[in-house]
């Protein structure tokens, strides 16, 4: 049975979704970023990869907005029984950081773009004004503090990824089947 909101045993339709999308943006936009640095005036992608960068990344802020409102009106399943306390802490604590990464990453980004005081364009639906540009050397500190944020994010999802491994070759639990949607109800010890 598909659950619109989440349960106290499993993820929602919204809450994955809103994971896994975040999830493959991320992905894109950190080798995107990092390609775009190398090109010079006269290559192809010099206009087209940024366009696609800044317009994915005002799309991850959107959709971060929208799943803090979404985790503020809805329920987070319930730690499984077999996670330990301090398992329990580090998860919160990791995905708190994520949340802070990916919005000063996204804030950052604009600040790189708007340094000139052109506006973003969001794919070709409408512009995001630069509302914060001109400061001294605005591109320049954006870019590095853009950059520095985007790496903590990447060191972070590899420890997100191998405590998903770990409770799901070494536990052996539900863990990183929830995420996917695949299980209903834990299965309580009597």
């Amino acid at each position: 049975m598909i659950a619109i909101k989440s349960e106290p045993d499993r993820y929602g339709v919204p809450a994955l979704i809103l994971h896994w999308l975040m999830a493959l943006l991320v992905a894109a936009l950190f080798p995107l970023g990092l390609y775009m640095t190398s090109l010079d005036y006269y290559h192809p992608w010099y206009q087209l990869g940024p366009w696609w960068h800044k317009s994915f990344g005002l799309l991850v802020l959107v959709l971060l907005v929208i799943r803090m409102v979404w985790r503020g009106i809805n329920m987070n399943p319930r730690p499984l029984s077999a996670h330990r306390p301090w398992e329990v802490s580090l998860s919160l604590f990791v995905h708190r950081l994520f949340y802070l990464l990916l919005f000063f990453t996204c804030i950052s980004g604009y600040l790189i773009s708007t340094a000139d005081g052109r506006s973003i364009e969001f794919f070709t639906w409408f512009e995001v004004p630069a509302l914060i540009s001109g400061i001294e050397r605005q591109e320049d500190v954006a870019g590095d503090v853009h950059f520095v944020l985007a790496v903590s994010i990447i060191m972070l999802t590899a420890l997100h990824i191998a405590g998903a491994l770990k409770h799901h070759f070494i536990d052996r639990d539900e863990t990183l089947k929830r995420i996917f949607g695949l299980v209903a109800k834990e299965k309580r010890r009597v």
